[in-house]
């Protein structure tokens, strides 16, 4: 068993404990939620398994490597953030491509700089900030989100190698 798993067991019975001692309709409300949820997304999960399943299987290695590998250097912590910006769908889908990305080769500093980039510059994102903050905000947190993951790819590279 993996050390996350681990912890999230851990997570769910304190909860579970907590909730129980705050009585009974506690517990039966958190699980009916709990399984709303499960049922709401548990699809969207299992597919963006599959998605991972088959990027894994047709993403070639030389390909991730000529991109975003460890010698890549500036274009690959460029190309990644790039990429990140493009990625659809929650983390629940993303960090799994992620995840055969760098299984596949992708260097730390593109890595760091393509999460940056998902989690600061995502387009879908954007389609839903700029109605509400307009086009003076998201043209200002834009222009400055374009900096955060090209300096984390950085950091990370010069860091951690």
């Amino acid at each position: 068993m993996k050390t996350s798993t681990i912890v999230l067991w851990i997570i769910t019975l304190t909860l579970l404990l907590f909730s129980w001692k705050k009585g009974a309709d506690t517990v039966k409300r958190g699980t009916q939620l709990a399984w709303s949820t499960t049922k709401k997304n548990g699809l969207l999960i299992i597919l963006a398994f599959i998605i991972a399943g088959f990027v894994n299987i047709l993403s070639p290695e030389e390909l991730v490597t000529a991109w975003i590998g460890p010698e890549t250097g500036w274009q690959g912590v460029i190309s990644a953030e790039f990429i990140g910006t493009l990625l659809p769908g929650g983390p629940y889908v993303v960090f799994p491509i992620i995840a055969i990305l760098v299984q596949a080769g992708a260097g730390l500093g593109p890595v760091v700089s393509l999460i940056t980039s998902y989690s600061t510059q995502s387009l879908l994102a954007i389609s839903f900030e700029l109605p509400f903050m307009g086009w003076r905000f998201t043209a200002i947190r834009w222009t400055i989100g374009l900096l955060i993951p090209l300096i984390a790819g950085f950091t990370a590279i010069l860091l951690w190698g």
